[in-house]
């Protein structure tokens, strides 16, 4: 059963003039879908190119430091798009989102998937040149990998529950 509150502030949210702008233009949910499609795309290509060099899976010969520093100005620009993006759709339809399981578990995986993100970065500064991922890395690295592939299943789910 769903939390009355949460349905409450679904209601107050969709009546903000905001977000009736959103609902009277036709075109802004696909496009913020579109540029919300975009950026995961950028950030996951940034993410799973990290993930595959600490895994040594891709790019050995060159240290961490340098693929991390190549790829996470991508994901930090990608991040603001999505937390744009799909801030806009939320406020356009919140009751689809903010009361949909699949939407609460993305944002729990969003979360976790981000601190392990934020860690593998701080891990590698630019100065290091370290090319050989310690075991906790490494896991990360693949618990990382699955995380995003939930956080973009999830994403995807919330258009059928």
């Amino acid at each position: 059963m769903r939390n009355s509150g949460l349905l409450d502030f679904c209601y107050y949210l969709e009546n903000t003039p905001f977000s009736l702008a959103i609902q009277s233009n036709f075109w802004v949910v696909p496009t913020m879908q579109t540029l919300h499609i975009l950026a995961i795309s950028a950030l996951l290509i940034g993410i799973i190119m990290i993930n595959l060099r600490v895994l040594n899976l891709h790019g050995t010969r060159e240290p961490i430091s340098v693929v991390v520093e190549r790829y996470i100005h991508i994901i930090w620009i990608a991040l603001p798009v999505l937390l744009i993006t799909g801030s806009i759709m939320i406020i356009g339809e919140p009751a689809r989102s903010l009361a949909n399981p699949a939407f609460q578990m993305k944002m729990g995986m969003l979360f976790i998937a981000l601190m392990i993100t934020f860690w593998l970065q701080r891990k590698w500064p630019t100065h290091s040149f370290q090319n050989n991922a310690h075991q906790m890395s490494r896991i990360l690295a693949a618990l990382s990998s699955a995380l995003w592939i939930g956080i973009i299943s999830a994403g995807r789910w919330i258009a059928y529950t």
